[in-house]
């Protein structure tokens, strides 16, 4: 069996002892992403804001682990609001994945109350 390999980005860490992603031969699955900004590490209060951090840390995480966006196989958004916030999500949906015939799978699925985050995604790549 492939060795497990730990894979780290720019910008992103958890409070927790765990990985952005962890990786096993060609598989590569995340831990939690949320949307704070990069660069000073704050939560935008708005949610077009937290969209765009998000998506910039998709990229890094599959990246960091020698991919591009092509590799990922599906995401998972949790939303506050996921009806009302879909427009700000298939915005970077579209230009991260503009080829409507080569889209990863999504879900979309409400986030618990309790998170100070309006949306937060986990993923899965393939790597060939």
């Amino acid at each position: 069996m492939a060795q497990r390999q730990s894979v780290n980005f720019p910008g992103f860490s958890h409070s927790n002892p765990i990985p952005n992603a962890s990786r096993i031969g060609n598989i590569m699955m995340t831990s939690v992403i949320s949307g704070v900004d990069p660069g000073t590490r704050n939560l935008p209060s708005e949610l077009d804001g937290q969209v765009a951090n998000l998506f910039r840390h998709i990229r890094s995480a599959v990246e960091a682990a020698g991919g591009s966006p092509d590799n990922i196989i599906k995401i998972n958004f949790y939303m506050k609001g996921p009806a009302t916030g879909r427009a700000a999500l298939n915005g970077e949906w579209v230009k991260m994945f503009p080829d409507a015939n080569a889209r990863p799978a999504r879900h979309t699925m409400a986030l618990g109350a309790e998170s100070n985050a309006l949306v937060t995604c986990d993923f899965t790549a393939v790597f060939a």
